[in-house]
């Protein structure tokens, strides 16, 4: 098994499309989970085979919508309720009327929940990214025009150097290389 350090995973450039989806199925199969595919446009069979699992932005989304409903409805209840309380109609304005709280409760769950998802996607991608070490793989810059490749990356439980290797050998790819860092 060799040390994650050593280099970022290995690549495997494939000539079609079909030949893409047939590799990312096969090492899905395998049991390789930390992978990627880079094409010239977007392959839905191959994102659904390269696709981590979960991501952590729906629980993000959930955290930040109630922060903002509870500080919205907070806020306005100490305003009314603590800070300037009215009297109407001869009698003080009680928390029976959280009615009237339910429209600023509603937007600002929304206006955290909508934040919490930017932010916590662009966290959790690693944005900004001006550089990856896939750029160092040989034609790779072809990604963006005519190639397909799959990486699959150290980080995977499975990865070890020669059998990862060997195994997208055994795909048919146009080439197999190591990425470095």
């Amino acid at each position: 098994m060799q040390a994650p350090g050593d280099i970022y995973g290995v690549m495997a450039e494939f000539d079609s499309p079909n030949a893409l989806i047939e590799a990312s199925k096969q090492a899905r199969a395998a049991g390789y989970r930390k992978m990627d595919a880079y094409s010239p446009f977007p392959i839905e069979e191959v994102s659904h085979e390269v696709m981590p699992g979960d991501t952590g932005v729906p629980r993000i989304v959930l955290i930040s919508g109630l922060i903002g409903a509870s500080t919205g409805f907070i806020t306005q209840y100490i305003g009314e309720f603590i800070d300037y309380p009215y009297i109407i109609g001869g009698r003080p304005n009680d928390i029976t009327n959280w009615a009237s709280m339910i429209p600023i409760t509603f937007e600002l769950g929304i206006l955290f929940a909508a934040f919490g998802a930017v932010f916590g996607m662009i966290a959790l991608n690693g944005l900004p990214m001006p550089y990856h070490p896939v750029f160092n793989a040989p034609r790779f810059e072809r990604a963006s025009q005519d190639a397909f490749f799959l990486c699959i990356e150290s980080a995977d439980p499975l990865f070890d150097r020669a059998q990862t290797s060997q195994f997208l050998r055994g795909l048919n790819p146009l080439q197999v290389s190591d990425v470095s860092h």
